[in-house]
């Protein structure tokens, strides 16, 4: 077992290692710093992890004594806007859930994101445990505070920073997700690896997804702890995290999110990668190692939709100030810089890519 200690306004916790859902109720009560008027634990889940782990993690909070509530929602993205979030405040207060105790996200970034956010304004901030099943949100949403539900008009778009009290990853958990979700969470792996890790680039590239779960993942979280802690509330250089995404989450959106947050990521950084090549930020070598492990991994590196489409959607982007928006472009693998344009730079700097 590994901790990783995350040193943000609100210090907390990463605990990572095998078999941990039955352990929680434990771990919640050595590392999440609860009240001793801590009551009730609300896991939040959604319908395809819940039938799998949630039976585990309820009797392990109930050996610890607690009042254990589930409240489940439907999988996927589509569960994470204003209409859920509202329903599960309503639970939260129909029930009686008080500031001493907790909520325990059990899912992927989709649960992470709403659960986050649930505790982020109920009775103006409680404690939440992030307990990631998916790869992307172990290495990625669960670590770091942004909480979130998205609008019609675009993703994320309400939301607050807020850090969990505790992470609890355990990477056996990965064993029951569908190929597509791992493969698809392996674009955040990636991503990690063009930021700032060679050497982890060259992990992936050499055993694509048959790579070292442990290795990998704890690389990620202690690069995503190194960047939050110096600018938690993305005001500079967190933004370093949005490689591929502007692109990315625009296509998401048009696909009304049949297109995985993973797999939208993966065709942004390919865009970006091959832009950036063209205009000579990055070597043809770079983009096309990036592009490669990528293709390697089964992830796509395009989408079938125009930039015309997918600036309009990006001009709504949650990053935008005024007219100007912050691309995040690498150098080479293992750097990248934020480099600030206008929309209609970033527009032509999107349609250079070959």
């Amino acid at each position: 077992m590994k901790l990783i200690d995350i040193n943000t306004a609100a210090p907390y916790r990463v605990v990572l290692g095998e078999d941990l859902a039955g352990s929680c109720g434990t771990l919640i009560q050595l590392h999440a710093g609860l009240s001793e008027n801590a009551k009730t634990a609300v896991i939040v889940t959604d319908d395809n992890v819940g039938p799998l782990y949630a039976g585990t993690v309820e009797e392990a909070l109930t050996e610890e004594g607690f009042r254990v509530l589930v409240y489940t929602v439907p999988h996927g993205e589509a569960s994470k806007n204003l209409t859920t979030y509202g329903k599960l405040l309503g639970f939260l207060a129909d029930n009686e859930v008080t500031r001493t105790d907790f909520i325990a996200a059990l899912g992927g970034g989709m649960v992470g994101d709403l659960a986050g956010f649930a505790a982020a304004t109920y009775l103006r901030g409680i404690r939440y445990i992030q307990i990631p099943t998916s790869l992307l949100a172990a290495v990625d949403s669960s670590v770091g505070g942004k909480t979130a539900v998205d609008l019609p008009n675009g993703k994320n778009l309400a939301g607050a920073f807020y850090q969990p009290s505790l992470v609890i990853c355990s990477p056996d958990m990965l064993r029951t997700l569908p190929e597509e979700e791992f493969t698809a969470g392996c674009a955040e792996v990636i991503k990690y690896g063009v930021l700032g890790d060679e050497q982890l680039f060259a992990h992936l590239e050499r055993f694509a997804g048959d790579f070292d779960r442990e290795y990998v993942i704890s690389r990620c979280i202690e690069m995503k702890r190194d960047i939050v802690v110096q600018d938690e509330h993305d005001l500079g250089g967190r933004q370093v995290l949005n490689l591929g995404h502007t692109l990315g989450h625009a296509a998401e959106q048009l696909s009304n999110y049949s297109l995985s947050h993973g797999m939208a990521v993966s065709v942004g950084m390919a865009a970006v990668a091959e832009a950036a090549a063209s205009a000579g930020i990055c070597s043809g070598e770079c983009a096309g190692r990036i592009r490669n492990v990528l293709k390697r991994f089964g992830l796509p590196v395009s989408c079938e939709y125009s930039m015309d489409d997918l600036y309009e959607v990006m001009c709504r982007d949650k990053k935008r100030k005024g007219n100007m928006i912050s691309l995040v472009i690498p150098k080479r693998i293992g750097a990248c810089e934020i480099r600030k344009m206008s929309l209609q730079e970033m527009k032509s700097f999107l349609e250079s890519a070959s």
